[in-house]
């Protein structure tokens, strides 16, 4: 007597599953990006896998799942804002970074934040800063590498208080401009360093 057969598993099977379980993380992440756009700050404490969870209509432990902590939550979060105002840090250099910086200020029109959170402790926020910075580390040192590190980073660090959402807000709040008006004010003096930096002009190191 022969050995039962045994019916291959259908691929298609565990291809549903895979499609199921994509689409259940978009949900997720969908639901955090909504949440985090309601914030009335640069708080996300209140980011939590409950809150998502309930927003997306899922239980936590399918959260938890996907994600096993609130901080590769909030990475999945930011990135999918980065990835909806078109921003990737990556591909910074001098010749688009107005471009960039007009993105990433366009996106705030999205959020109704009232204030900052200006040491942001998500670890979270303190990765993008990071991206950020080196980004414009990358940018002043493929531009000007016969400067001094001094020089470099004081050009950077200039860009870096410009390229920044208080720089933004002040010129909202403070100074009664609306959102395009700041960004064009802040990209205006941005582009002055930028040709600064082109023309071999260092800052007084």
């Amino acid at each position: 007597m022969g050995e039962p057969s045994i019916a291959p598993r259908r691929s298609y099977d565990n291809r549903a599953r895979r499609e199921k379980a994509a689409r259940t993380r978009d949900r997720i992440v969908t639901a955090g990006s909504e949440l985090a756009h309601e914030f009335d700050s640069w708080d996300w404490r209140g980011l939590t896998f409950r809150a998502v969870a309930q927003r997306a209509g899922v239980g936590e432990r399918t959260v938890y799942r996907h994600f096993p902590t609130e901080r590769l939550l909030h990475d999945a979060v930011m990135e999918r804002l980065e990835q909806d105002a078109g921003i990737a840090y990556e591909d910074v250099d001098l010749t688009n970074l107005d471009r960039v910086t007009g993105r990433v200020f366009a996106s705030l029109h999205r959020f109704s934040v009232r204030g900052s959170v200006n040491d942001p402790h998500d670890p979270t926020f303190a990765t993008v800063d990071q991206r950020r910075r080196e980004a414009l580390r990358r940018s002043v040192l493929t531009a000007a590498p016969q400067w001094s590190d001094t020089e470099r980073r004081m050009a950077a660090g200039l860009l870096d208080v410009l390229w920044n959402v208080p720089a933004y807000e002040r010129m909202v709040g403070a100074w009664g401009l609306d959102g395009p008006a700041a960004t064009r004010a802040i990209t205006w003096l941005m582009a002055k360093i930028v040709d600064a930096i082109e023309q071999g002009e260092p800052p007084p190191a």
